[in-house]
């Protein structure tokens, strides 16, 4: 294990004595925490990581159209790897059309379209399409138990070890798909942070007009909340209300994941004042930028000896608002790293200590790509190794 640590805080400024003793001011947060009825509710710091407020964050619920989150997710990885392109043209089955045709929420796609996949995203993402959901899986895979087969595997890449996915819609299926708010979270987090130019281009619109119809996206969040672009509601008379919602402000994001409530208007409300909450009852310091060179890893077998280490996304300490803490920023990596490394893997840890708290542990990303060494390369490597250099 190779480990590099540095120390970044300085204590609390000093300040003088009051002319008089101040009112107490609580600094927990829960002091002001809005009434929230749902059974399982959730709030992350994505900048940091910090849970904010959790309730039963592991217990397994039906998701209903939250699923529609992985769907994406899974849709962007394959664009961003060439094998699905957001202008294709994807053509709808018979038997998917009568399937799906007019059940739930959907884009009215009629039996002949061709819709592209920019156009089937859109439609997953904001009007919550169920039939957009299958012919995108079929198009872009075959069929839906090979498109599940990639959200189940992406899911177990992200260490979302209480979800499963068996549709792409997230239709009744006698509870074969289930979900956790702490990994609703950690998925959302990564929708956001590794596909950020496609997050911006789908997520955030207040309705869509395909084809002559246009819907409007039923986020509770759109046209209240300051900041506020993602990420999906969900309804069944199985799993009741739940709603991931996000929101952006001053380069800090906060992710919620609320479930089961009884009614929509709760639901509605609820989430509104919650992330409120999220903004006002807590600050965040900057550590370090998207694309920040936090620090470098050695290499083994590479055509370079070592690698940036950069932050994928803006890194920062969360705290309950008014508070100040010195705190101590390390870097942690199995080392030596072995090559190939593509830019942009996650190969990295940057721990953040702060005295009475467990460790925060956010993500780094290699800075460029390590392909493999020919004989030259790691024979100069070894060599340059054998004289410490």
């Amino acid at each position: 294990m190779v480990g590099l640590s540095m120390v970044l805080a300085g204590l609390p400024a000093q300040a003088a004595a009051p002319e008089a003793a101040p009112k107490p001011v609580s600094l927990d947060p829960l002091a002001t925490m809005p009434r929230i009825d749902a059974p399982i509710a959730l709030m992350l710091d994505v900048g940091s990581g910090r849970v904010l407020y959790a309730r039963d964050p592991h217990r397994r619920f039906v998701p209903a159209s939250i699923t529609k989150i992985m769907t994406s997710y899974v849709a962007f990885d394959l664009i961003s790897k060439g094998k699905l392109r957001l202008d294709q043209r994807i053509p709808i089955r018979p038997e998917t059309f009568r399937k799906w045709r007019n059940v739930g929420s959907t884009m009215f796609l009629p039996a002949e379209a061709q819709p592209t996949v920019a156009e089937l995203i859109e439609g997953i993402v904001t009007v919550s399409a169920n039939d957009a959901c299958v012919v995108l899986a079929e198009g872009a895979t075959g069929s839906v138990p090979a498109f599940t087969a990639l959200m189940n595997a992406a899911a177990a890449e992200l260490g979302m070890r209480d979800s499963h996915f068996n549709t792409p819609n997230g239709w009744m299926d006698e509870g074969e798909t289930y979900v956790t708010a702490a990994d609703l979270a950690t998925l959302s987090g990564a929708l956001m942070t590794r596909f950020p130019d496609l997050y911006r281009r789908f997520y955030g619109h207040s309705q869509m007009t395909w084809n002559g119809i246009t819907q409007p996206n039923h986020n509770p969040l759109y046209g209240h909340t300051e900041g506020a672009d993602g990420v999906k509601t969900g309804f069944t008379n199985e799993a009741g209300y739940g709603f991931v919602g996000s929101a952006q402000r001053h380069g800090r994001r906060l992710v919620m994941v609320l479930g089961g409530y009884d009614r929509p208007i709760d639901r509605t409300n609820q989430s509104r004042a919650f992330i409120e909450w999220g903004f006002a009852a807590w600050d965040a310091k900057a550590l370090y930028r998207r694309g920040a060179n936090v620090g470098t890893a050695v290499v083994q077998g590479g055509e370079a000896r070592e690698v940036a280490l950069v932050a994928p996304h803006d890194l920062s300490l969360t705290m309950p608002k008014g508070t100040t803490s010195n705190y101590t920023l390390s870097v942690r990596y199995k080392g030596p790293l072995k090559a190939p490394i593509r830019k942009g893997e996650t190969v990295a840890s940057l721990l953040v200590r702060v005295p009475g708290e467990a460790v925060h542990v956010l993500p780094l990303v290699a800075g460029s790509d390590v392909p493999r060494g020919g004989v030259l390369a790691r024979l100069r490597n070894g060599a340059l190794g054998l004289v410490g250099l």
